[in-house]
Formats: C-alpha cells, structure tokens, sequence
C-alpha cells in the first residue's frame, strides 16, 4: 500500500508520525512519500523539502511568501500524480492542505483523508462544504466536530488526540530536570512563544516584558523556553534583549527522542506556563501544568479573523472542557502588564485548572487505544468503503 503524506506544522508532524506508526503496525509493508519533519522522518518518510517553509500563519504573514507557497502546493501536487498513491493524507495546515487535494482531485481519482478537521466551529463554516468537494474522509481530534463535518456529507471519525499517549514525565524525572539547570525548588515558569518565526519574532520580547513584571512579586522566579528546533537560533537571538534571561532548550543539542523528553521534563516540572495559542495547551494539559495563553498577529490578521470568530475563546483546554479556567490575552488584549498579574494569580491559585486539564484528557481520548492507531484503522476502513 502507497500512502502520501503532507504536514506542514510541528502539531502535524507528530500527528503523522503517530499515524504511520499505526499504518505499520497494521501493514508493515506499507510505503511512505511526502513532505515532513523529524518524527514522521523516523518513520522512514524522506520529506520532499523541508517541512518549516510550510509553518506561516495570518494572513499578513503568508501574502509575501505566497509565491514560494504556491510553487511547494504545485511541486506536492506534481509529486502526488507521479507516484499513484492509494491514498493522499493531509495533516492539518489547511490553507495549503486543502489546496493540494482539490488540485489532486481535478487531475486524478485518489481517495483523500484530512487529518484534523478544520475549525469550521470557530471560523470561516463554510470550508466544510469546499472540502466535501476534494475530500472524502476527516480525520477529527475533538469529540465535538464530527456533526459539523457530516452535515455535508463528509465521513468523519473521531479517532483522538495524540497528546492523551505521550509520555509524561515522572517525579524523579522533574527532580532530575530542575538539578542539572540548578533550578531547585524555585517558581519555574515555562515560556511557549510558538514554532514559527513569525510568531517567535512577535511574541518574544513580550514575553520578556511580562518575566521581567513578573519577578518583580516573585523574585526567584526561573524561566525555561524550549525552542522548536527550527527556530532555536531565532529564539536564542530574540532573547538575549530580556532583562531576565531564561534558560533555552535547544533541541538541536539531542536526537529527536531525547529532545522530546526534555520537553516533557520541562512542561511537567514547570509551577505555571505561559503560552502561544495552539496544541501546546493540550501538551500542558497533559503534564497537569496551569497556564495563560497569549498571543498576537499582525493588525489586518486580527482586525480579519477577530470578525470571522464564532466562538469567544480560542483554547483548546476551555473548548474540550466546556469551561472557560485558562486565561486568554489576545490581540489587542496582548498587554504585558496585563499577563504577568494573571500568571501571578495562577501561581497562586493553581487548582483552578486542574478539573478542566484532567476533564479535557478525558474526552479526548486518555484511557483509549492510541490515536495514531484509531486513525490508521479509520483510513484503512474508508479505502474498503
């Protein structure tokens, strides 16, 4: 069996390396081709070029890229009528995705799945119905998105989320990470400013600003930011204008399993985190850590999207759980004298989380067969179809 992946975003590439670990425990001569990162790599998937040119988001941050994008959507397409896979599988990224399959589909009669229903819940609802038209399966995280998807006739399978299988780092594990950064038992504040440069270059010197209003109550505050590989030196630049310097984490020191470990490390032994937007809450969630969430755009990206928005948070940990308990500062509420009180405040009340972390784990799979796995038995149901 022939299965052509695309993933253009670090979420993604954990997602399809779950998901082609899962295809080999099902068919373990199955062959791989496609465009990915380090984990989908140790699957044995050789990326066409590198997964990161994929990562921009907002629509003021794609337009001067949009040429390099459309050439990548054209040479992906290209690649995918050479080979005559059985199956196309796009993995999140959807504004270039979605655009791969519909091209595939005016050219050539492959089966399409789209790993992680897009947010037609939060925004533009009317996507839905474009995929219906080059899509014939998604592939959903959240519980609460099949009927969206099935509306328009679109199969959709809840299959999970990875985040409720990866490991979580022990006491032992936590203890270990705080000696060798000489942290002890000090206040550890984990920074998560994103892994894309547009969202490093934006967010991080606020972030500084918010450490910086931050020690002013807690003093012996340490802050740790583990950087996303392909923006680590970008990272390591950008702060280096903080005040308070934190500690990075650059994956680049380790192999891929190690690094990933030390985040995990990191995450679990953080006391609150501070975090971009995204499936890093998940991530958080996951190690039981309390967070707030920050982030920011360009002013036409939030001037356009803000007016789209169906929902009145963007959290994922506040959507599973039907709650509202993680904090949100966003856009123009992006202030740094804003967030570093309500990271104050969640250091001190931490268990205001804690229900809501443990309900969305829950739902969205903890206790289960593994994510990668359902998932790869929903695309081998739906070529039988």
């Amino acid at each position: 069996m022939k299965v052509f992946l695309v993933a253009g975003e670090m979420s993604g590439d954990r997602l399809g390396g779950a998901l082609m670990e899962g295809l080999r425990q099902l068919l373990p001569n199955v062959e791989f081709v496609g465009v990915g990162g380090p984990l989908m790599a140790q699957q044995g998937l050789e990326s066409l070029f590198p997964m990161d040119e994929l990562s921009v988001m907002g629509i003021a941050e794609v337009l001067p890229k949009y040429r390099h994008l459309l050439r990548r959507m054209h040479e992906t397409v290209e690649a995918v009528l050479a080979w005559q896979p059985d199956v196309l599988i796009t993995i999140d990224s959807p504004d270039f995705c979605l655009r791969v399959a519909r091209e595939v589909r005016a050219k050539a009669d492959i089966r399409a799945v789209h790993y992680v229903a897009p947010s037609v819940w939060a925004w533009r609802p009317k996507r839905a119905e474009k995929m219906a038209k080059s899509v014939d399966q998604v592939l959903a995280l959240l519980p609460f998105e099949p009927p969206y998807m099935e509306a328009v006739g679109l199969r959709c399978d809840f299959v999970g989320h990875p985040v409720v299988t990866e490991p979580v780092a022990t006491s032992d594990q936590m203890q270990a990470f705080r000696a060798e950064l000489g942290i002890g038992d000090a206040p550890l504040l984990v920074a998560l400013p994103g892994s894309r440069r547009g969202e490093v270059s934006r967010l991080t010197p606020a972030f500084g600003e918010v450490v910086a209003r931050l020690k002013q109550d807690v003093p012996d505050l340490q802050v740790v930011l583990p950087a996303a590989a392909p923006v680590a030196d970008l990272v390591k630049e950008t702060v280096a204008a903080w005040a308070h310097a934190p500690i990075v984490l650059d994956p680049r020191d380790l192999d891929v399993d190690a690094g990933m470990a030390r985040k995990r490390a990191a995450f679990a032994a953080a006391d609150v985190a501070l975090a971009a937007s995204g499936t890093v809450s998940l991530e958080l969630a996951a190690c039981d850590t309390p967070m707030v969430v920050a982030y920011d755009m360009s002013w036409l990206s939030w001037q356009i999207m803000s007016r789209m928005a169906l929902i009145d948070t963007v959290t994922l940990v506040n959507l599973v759980s039907e709650t509202r308990t993680v904090e949100e500062y966003l856009g123009p509420a992006f202030k740094a004298e804003d967030i570093a009180p309500a990271l104050l405040r969640v250091l001190q009340s931490p268990e205001s989380q804690r229900a809501a972390m443990t309900l969305t784990m829950q739902r969205l799979g903890r206790g289960h067969e593994a994510p990668g796995l359902r998932a790869a038995r929903a695309v081998l149901d739906g070529l039988k179809a």
